[in-house]
């Protein structure tokens, strides 16, 4: 049953579309588009995805290709209407600075976690001491196994 979702998934993925039949403006669309996020994918670049947000996203690059805009003033555009974070590289700025900065808080936190618990796990083990029947027991028994 999910092999059949996924044939009939894979058999509706629609083509990649040229937006541009100047291969100029084309390769422009394409580096501009490769800098920014699929709003839908997330993982995946503007260039690279096949929604069809991604798609109106590319033709409006293109429009703004065509009218004259340079590559800042089009990925400004589309900032300022989408947010930083339709950008791969987000700017260092206050509002982004949890982007930029949290993955190595969250590994510091781990860190400090981990040296925590085995800190508390050391002061928990407790050296065994052994009475002097528990020793003379394991002594007999060392003694029998050298004689094997």
């Amino acid at each position: 049953m999910v092999f059949l979702g996924l044939a009939a998934n894979t058999l509706s993925a629609k083509e990649a579309i040229s937006l541009t039949d100047d291969p100029v403006l084309e390769q422009r669309l394409i580096t501009i588009s490769e800098e920014m996020r699929c709003l839908v994918c997330q993982n995946e670049s503007l260039a690279g995805s096949r929604s069809d947000l991604a798609n109106d996203l590319r033709q409006e690059i293109r429009v703004q290709i065509k009218a004259g805009k340079s590559d800042a003033q089009i990925r400004d555009f589309m900032v300022e209407r989408y947010g930083d974070f339709m950008l791969y590289r987000p700017p260092v700025k206050p509002i982004t600075w949890f982007l930029w900065l949290g993955p190595f808080a969250l590994l510091l936190a781990g860190m400090i976690a981990l040296l925590t618990y085995l800190k508390r796990r050391n002061k928990e083990i407790i050296a065994a001491e052994l009475t002097d029947d528990e020793n003379h027991c394991i002594d007999l028994l060392l003694k029998e196994n050298q004689h094997d």
